[in-house]
Order: C-alpha cells, then structure tokens, then sequence
C-alpha cells in the first residue's frame, strides 16, 4: 500500500482524547470512533496529551499531542482544555468530538458519565461528606467543566452509553432532552467467537495455569479501584453463603489491595479468593468463570459488562452500573439493594443455579450480537455527521 496515496478528505474531525494510550474502557472507544469516521472518508485529529510514539497507522488519522507541563491532576485538566480549545480556533474542524473533560465542542461523548451524580453516591457508600468533596481542587474543576460542556449552547449532540446517565444529566444540568443520544457500550462480538467457542476446553486448561478448581461455581470480579466498584459487598455477602462451593478470581488494580486481601481472610474466604491484580489479558478468565458480577456503586456503562455476556457467561448487576440496562431474563440478574447484604447473597445464590453450561452460554452470547462494535461505531458516526 501506498502510504502516501489517500482519498481527498470532503469533512473533518477532531478528537479531543487526553489519556489515548491509557487502556481503559474509554480510551478504547477513541480510536474506535477515529476509525469509523474515516470509513466515511473523514479525515480525523486527534489530540491527547501522551506521547504518541509508534501509533496506528492510518492515511486518514493523525496524532498531535499536547505536551503538559502541571503536575497537579486539576492543573492538567485545566492546562489540555486550553490548549485543546487554542489548538482547534486555528484548526478548523466540522466537528470537534471530545471524550474527556473538555470544555468545548460540537459532540461529546460522556464515557465518564456524571460526576454531580457520583459524588452523591460516594456520599452513600464512601460515607465521605459531600462537602469535603466540594473543597477538593479535582472535584471543582470536573464541576466546572462538566456544566460548562453539557450546558454550552455550541453542543449539538451529548451521547450517553446508558439511560441512567441521560436521565443523571437532566437531573443535574440545562440540557435539552433532543440534544442526548443513548448508545449501549459494544464488544468485539464478532471477534470473540473464535475465543467463545474454545471456553469448554479452555476452562480446563485455565484452571491449570491458575490453580484453580474446575468442579466449582467461579465467580469472577473485574475493576480498578475495588470501593467503588463494590467489592467489599461482595465479600461480605459470598461469606454468607451456606453453599461454599465456589471461587472468586479478583482481576485489576488498588493501591489498598493488601486491605481487600486481608478483609477476605478475615471474613474466612483465603480458600476461596484469589487476587490476581491487575493483567493484560483477562479471556481465560472469562473462559472459566460462570459468572461475572458488578457490584458497582457508580460505573456509567462497565465495560465488561457487555464483554462477558459475548462470552457466555451469567451477569450479576447492580443498579447503579448503567451496562444493567442490556441484561435480560436468563442472561443475569440485577441486585435490588446494593447496601443489604442479603439482597447481593440472593442474587449470587440464583447466579450459582445457573451455572455455565453450553447451551446456556451460547444463549447468553446471542443475547448481546446487535450491540457488535461495528454497528455500535456506525450508530455514534452516523449521528455524528447528520448533526454536525
């Protein structure tokens, strides 16, 4: 192929992505979306403040990073929305797609969901003082570029991945309901199938590697920051189940997770968790486990919801975890009250009588084929450019 032979771009983007190279949830959807434009022959910018170094090539995708020179998280939030906001006045672009916590543009997609909305509910199960959350330099700033991006009169299309962050928006802020476009957070269904397909003979072979056993019911937690993504629930309420066979594989990061280690050795669960920290690659995990749950406080859409139900596997939600939204009879089930322990044993101990079975797995995965990622990118590229 000939690098330099691409077609005449007619329209232009430009992404405003602070974090691209972070592997996040929401990072992912950047060049994702990148991508899709350029299908419709769009030349896209993109702009971040990493250092971009061996990025994917495309003819019609290019990288301009914003060096940062604050140290503070709050200064670098404010320093990139200004020189973002410098950067597009002499760059002119027929939309301006931001998908972190910019200021101003044409289109945004809210990934991050609502921040008015999360304090409140860290409120609840941090029991962290809201008022303390004010005086925080970070929270301020998020606030105030929050209101400002969803209230700006230039904004012609806010997304959203669930309807529990459209309704948290007109809850909090001025924004016209016409103006909010709801997109369920996609997986790679089409991909995985090969990956799917193997799970049965895959399971064995992961339970080897991880030393794990086979014959039980396996639980499996994924999430950066185990607090809010409700994992000491989860303990509370696995060690109350009179039915111990089963197994907890904790995937991600926290900087207090000899806390959680130490917690499930207290409630009497060494035997029967493991703590895997943070991995790159989690499909074998998802080939093992039956059942995948989300405890979470406040997740706009988590990710793995989507992704473990194109593995077959059974999902535990809370409310509060907009990905809720695409589970159906059979496919999971949804925790009525997150702060009783009782209710969350309730949902593991139905989550435990469904057990991953083939036929049942292959249901699960079906559930979920319409939200592949290439019709969920069409969907944000096809509103995109008739709203421009």
């Amino acid at each position: 192929m000939n690098r330099n032979a691409c077609p005449t771009p007619s329209l232009k983007v430009n992404i405003l992505s602070r974090h691209f190279l972070a592997r996040g949830g929401l990072e992912k959807w950047a060049y994702r979306i990148a991508e899709g434009f350029t299908r419709k022959g769009v030349y896209v910018n993109i702009l971040t403040a990493d250092t971009m170094k061996n990025p994917p090539f495309h003819p019609l995708i290019h990288y301009h990073t914003l060096p940062l020179t604050k140290w503070l998280n709050f200064q670098k939030m404010n320093q990139f929305d200004r020189l973002a906001q410098k950067w597009n006045k002499t760059h002119e672009a027929d939309i301006i797609f931001g998908m972190d916590r910019t200021r101003r543009q044409t289109h945004i997609r809210t990934g991050n969901g609502v921040h008015a909305a999360y304090m409140e509910q860290r409120e609840t199960f941090e029991n962290y003082p809201r008022y303390k959350s004010l005086i925080n330099p970070l929270n301020q700033t998020i606030l105030k570029i929050e209101k400002e991006a969803f209230e700006n009169p230039e904004l012609k299309v806010l997304f959203t991945n669930s309807y529990m962050v459209k309704n948290e928006i007109l809850e909090h802020y001025k924004v016209s309901p016409d103006k909010i476009e709801v997109i369920h957070n996609g997986a790679p269904w089409k991909e995985m199938d090969k990956d799917f397909n193997a799970w049965v003979e895959k399971k064995q072979k992961g339970c080897s590697d991880y030393n794990l056993d086979p014959s039980l019911h396996h639980f499996l937690f994924i999430g950066n920051g185990y607090q809010r993504k409700g994992l000491s629930s989860l303990l509370y309420a696995l060690s109350s189940l009179p039915n111990r066979d089963f197994h907890l594989s904790v995937i991600g990061k926290d900087r207090n997770i000899q806390s959680f280690i130490k917690l499930a050795q207290t409630l009497g669960l060494e035997s029967h968790v493991s703590f895997f920290g943070p991995l790159s690659d989690i499909l074998p995990f998802f080939q093992i486990a039956d059942t995948l749950v989300i405890p979470s406080h406040y997740d706009p859409f988590a990710n793995v919801t989507v992704e473990a139900l194109a593995m077959g596997l059974f999902v535990v939600s809370s409310k509060t975890n907009g990905g809720h939204e695409i589970l159906k009879e059979g496919t999971g089930t949804i925790i009525e009250d997150l702060s009783s322990i009782d209710s969350l044993r309730a949902s593991l101990e139905f989550a435990m009588a469904h057990p991953k079975t083939w036929i049942r797995s292959q249901t699960i995965r079906d559930s979920v084929k319409h939200l592949d990622f290439s019709s969920q990118i069409s969907s944000y590229i096809d509103i995109s450019l008739e709203r421009r």
